[in-house]
């Protein structure tokens, strides 16, 4: 048996946007449908939302995205709630998403275009644990930590 977990974020009238930027950042296919092409009046406030939506790249990224009926427009953006202090992440967002890759070159290219409209919490470059490490968290409020995967030597 093989499974799979995958982010499903959850969005108030932006998951289209969210869903063109991840695909433009991680490249793939995306995949959108609205509430209209599963069957609402097309002149139904909502209609043209999506009720499914999803990017999958070859490289292994996969994020699944939808808007939550009944809402007219997004919430206010509250501040991030993640901070970095001393080395140490103060939090009180219940999830991040995390991307790792093997090289830097490669990370750090996600990171730029992630990076566009982004909060900054730790800057990318070289980590205690990690060839690099960085935390910001994007223009849709979603939080994320790009790295690149360190090679440790068996004990």
């Amino acid at each position: 048996m093989s499974v799979n977990a995958v982010a499903h974020l959850n969005f108030h009238g932006e998951a289209r946007a969210a869903l063109e930027f991840y695909q433009s950042v991680f490249g793939g296919q995306a995949t959108i449908a609205t509430y209209a092409d599963f069957g609402m009046p097309a002149e139904a406030p909502g209609a043209g939302r999506v009720v499914f939506g999803q990017v999958v790249a070859d490289n292994g990224f996969r994020i699944m995205a939808y808007d939550v009926p009944g809402e007219d427009a997004p919430p206010a953006k509250a501040a991030p709630s993640t901070r970095r202090e001393n080395g140490t992440t103060i939090t009180t967002e219940p999830f991040f998403l995390s991307v790792r890759g093997e090289t830097v070159e490669e990370v750090g290219a996600l990171w730029e275009r992630l990076a566009d409209g982004a909060t900054v919490i730790e800057e990318f470059g070289p980590a205690q644990w990690a060839p690099a490490f960085g935390m910001l968290t994007d223009r849709f409020g979603t939080t994320w930590i790009l790295d690149v995967a360190a090679e440790y030597a068996p004990s």
